[in-house]
């Protein structure tokens, strides 16, 4: 996803910002713009996430993201996702693997890493067995974490992420969010809208 909006800089993470944060994010039932849906065949990213933050994460083309410019800021997002093999896959995902599965997005500059170009990184909470480049993957984004931050060390960006990681579980863990597990999108092969 590219972008030629002139952003400012984002803030820089502190010890402070962590402690002030919620556990539960966003009202009981997703509002405007939400939920947004997502969808496209996973692509591989700069492999950063597994590799050097222990939070593998799965890219979509750009050309899947155009939905998500309705949302005017950067930052992290939690919604549900699931993936779908094609017909000529190498190998093949367990069932719990193709479930409807909880997950984090970051939609950003990724500063810490210096992007040159806005990227939207999904992390679906689930440990997979294997990759899955290739396959198809949709995400219904539900609502917002926090913004976008920059970080003075890679401890702190890890420690951020495992919190967004439970606020989403938590977040999610709400009747009107699990009704989502459900949604019409994830069981059709309809395109986005």
């Amino acid at each position: 996803m590219t972008s030629t909006t002139v952003t400012t800089s984002p803030l820089v993470q502190t010890k402070s910002f962590r402690l002030t944060r919620p556990s539960i994010v966003g009202p009981d039932s997703p509002e405007p713009p939400f939920p947004i849906q997502l969808s496209g065949p996973v692509q591989r990213g700069f492999g950063r996430g597994g590799k050097d933050l222990g939070c593998p994460t799965a890219n979509l083309p750009d050309e899947s993201l155009p939905a998500m410019s309705t949302v005017t800021k950067t930052g992290v997002y939690y919604g549900f996702a699931q993936i779908t093999p094609r017909a000529n896959a190498d190998h093949a995902l367990s069932k719990e693997e193709t479930s409807v599965l909880p997950m984090v997005m970051s939609l950003g500059w990724n500063p810490f890493y210096k992007n040159e170009r806005m990227t939207a990184e999904i992390h679906i909470l689930h440990e997979f067995k294997s990759d899955f480049y290739g396959y198809d993957m949709k995400a219904l984004v539900l609502g917002y974490i926090r913004p976008e931050l920059d970080y003075t060390s890679r401890e702190a960006l890890v420690d951020d992420i495992n919190m967004d990681k439970q606020v989403a579980l938590n977040s999610l863990d709400r009747p009107a969010y699990q009704t989502y597990t459900s949604d019409p999108f994830f069981a059709s092969n309809t395109p986005p809208q």
